[in-house]
């Protein structure tokens, strides 16, 4: 037993050494903003390995990250702070239209036995020892104006985001937050098309501290990895529908699912977007009804593919589902791509049968949109810098 214990002695020493040389996981994508609204934000980011994460907040007051103790916020499902390589963080409890400073921080994992034994490397985090710490500004706060950012229709070309949302032209004095409307991606193939064609151009440019929101379009809606779209832009709903209040707007986001029938051979019986988009009209019904959307100065709806009777099925499902709720609500315009071209449709265009008036966007441009109490502008600015649309929408 003696010459045992010596034999193994030396096997424990080389896995304790081995398990003390594992590095701290590093932070690979993000961290970028989800969810934001008047008193709440939503941090994600990926490591590279498993990890138990968290986010730590300061008021931007002038002091220094390390001045005292910053509160602390987890990850946490039905109560459990869960391990894994991606990280949604919610930060609540906030002042509207205040500006925070946030590090994000993570350990990783050498030993998960359960509750028998769980073993960790150092904890590491984004640095505000030798850099600033990272900042974002919450939505809200009655203020008379909101500025944003529209893209869509890219379709895997991050050079779009570099050149079109640079952090040279995206910057917090200049917009409140940036909408992506769908088909960044043309297949929702895999974790890493995503956070290359999408996340990680947007995040070297302007997500770490302008929010960003997503409709989905029909393209994300496709692909081996589809059904994980909410694991990666999270909302206030947990659906790709969902709403959000900035300046005198409130904002809708629908999604208009798949623009063929789900019997379609291209969808190799994987789909089923005539149910959800029942589910969906009822639950924009409830909106269309609550204190919030009513107590609103301006209606704006946000969604990938444009409402059409006589056109594809999705646009047809769209127009006889989402179109007479909207039409009995006051919605003010509809900002909609998808058709890869500009057409603009007065309200009560009898092709559309709105009675509000609906923008399509081109793709591979960003249309800058201006909200106020008294009337909705656009511009629209393609890859080469030229100003190719400059119009009021409305005008009150």
């Amino acid at each position: 037993m003696r010459r045992l214990i010596f034999t193994l002695l030396p096997l424990f020493a080389a896995l304790s050494a081995h398990a003390e040389e594992i590095k701290a996981p590093k932070i690979v994508a993000g961290p970028y903003i989800q969810a934001c609204s008047d008193s709440e934000f939503t941090v994600v980011w990926q490591t590279d390995s498993d990890a138990l994460c968290w986010v730590e907040i300061a008021p931007d007051d002038g002091t220094h990250f390390y001045n005292t103790a910053r509160k602390q916020y987890f990850q946490t499902i039905h109560g459990r702070r869960p391990i894994g390589r991606w990280h949604k963080v919610t930060v609540d409890g906030l002042e509207p239209n205040t500006a925070y400073r946030y590090r994000v921080l993570h350990k990783g994992i050498t030993t998960n036995q359960g509750n028998k034994r769980v073993r960790y490397t150092e904890s590491k985090g984004s640095d505000v020892y030798r850099r600033q710490p990272y900042t974002i500004r919450t939505l809200g706060g009655g203020e008379d104006v909101t500025r944003f950012a529209i893209g869509n229709d890219f379709h895997d070309k991050p050079e779009l985001i570099s050149q079109l949302f640079s952090k040279d032209i995206i910057t917090p004095q200049r917009y409140d937050f940036v909408l992506y409307n769908g088909d960044m991606v043309s297949s929702f193939e895999s974790e890493e098309r995503l956070v290359n064609s999408v996340i990680a151009p947007s995040v070297a440019q302007f997500a770490t501290q302008i929010p960003l929101f997503f409709s989905r379009g029909n393209h994300e809606t496709r692909g081996a990895a589809a059904t994980t779209y909410t694991d990666y832009f999270p909302t206030t709903t947990a659906e790709p529908y969902y709403t959000f209040s900035d300046g005198p707007a409130l904002f809708i986001v629908l999604d208009g699912g798949e623009d063929k029938p789900d019997s379609d051979i291209e969808y190799h019986d994987l789909v089923r977007y005539d149910n959800y988009r029942e589910r969906e009209a009822k639950w924009l019904k409830s909106v269309v009804e609550s204190e919030q959307f009513k107590a609103a100065a301006v209606k704006i709806v946000i969604i990938h593919i444009p409402p059409k009777s006589s056109g594809w099925h999705g646009e047809a499902e769209i127009a006889r589902l989402f179109v007479p709720i909207l039409n009995q609500a006051g919605i003010d315009a509809m900002f909609c791509g998808h058709i890869h071209k500009y057409r603009f449709s007065e309200a009560n265009d009898p092709t559309y049968g709105c009675n509000f008036p609906i923008v399509c966007l081109p793709n591979r441009v960003r249309a800058d949109i201006e909200v106020s109490k008294e009337r909705v502008s656009y511009s629209i600015t393609n890859a080469n810098g030229e100003i190719t649309n400059n119009e009021i929408l409305i005008r009150r």
